[in-house]
Order: structure tokens, then sequence, then C-alpha cells
């Protein structure tokens, strides 16, 4: 089992805790300093089962000045992802062949 974390993020920290508690192993993945790859982020939203655009932080700056109205197709996205991987939307859990994003916290339970 895998955290994607930001340790600065609130409900990150508190999905955080809920892994810790459940006293199982994980792996957390600071992914603003081990920013997933193009294949890894496909990975992760192919788990999901969302598109891209729906693993977007709508509401950071750099998504309003460089993003928001134009046209971006998956792999745009992605590459967005890539370059600025605050927009990617945590604490995403891996657990076996599932994900889930663990918003609000408590829905980490559902994958554990």
């Amino acid at each position: 089992m895998k955290i994607y974390h930001n340790p600065r993020c609130q409900k990150s920290r508190e999905g955080l805790a809920i892994l810790e508690a459940s006293g199982k192993e994980f792996k957390v993945i600071n992914y603003l300093e081990d920013v997933p790859t193009n294949l890894e982020i496909k990975e992760i939203l192919k788990l999901l089962r969302i598109a891209a655009i729906d693993l977007v932080r709508k509401n950071e700056t750099v998504w309003k000045e460089n993003y928001k109205n134009k046209t971006l197709s998956e792999d745009d996205i992605i590459a967005a992802f890539v370059e600025h991987p605050k927009l990617i939307e945590r604490p995403i859990i891996i657990h076996k062949n599932k994900a889930i994003i663990g918003r609000p916290p408590d829905l980490i339970k559902t994958i554990i």
C-alpha cells in the first residue's frame, strides 16, 4: 500500500494518520519531491478510474493562471502534473489494484 502525500496539506496528514492507525505497512511518497512520471500518473488515473481533469486541484493559482479555460488533452494535463505536481489532488492511496483519493479522509478506510 502507498500514499501519495503532501505534508503541508491537512487532508493528506489526516489520511496518513488513518493509515498509521491501521497498523498496516505502507509507503509514503512525497509527490512534490518525488514527482511521478507521465507513466506513473497514467497508471494512477487508471487505478482511480477517472480522467486526468478529475485529479486537478482547480483552485491552485498555477492552474488558474496557466490552464483554466484552455482546451487540454489528457496528455496535456498529465504533463502539467509532472511540471506542477502541486496540481495533483491528494492524498491518493493505492492498495493492491485499487486507488482512491482520500477526500474526505475517512474514504481511506474503504480501501484498507
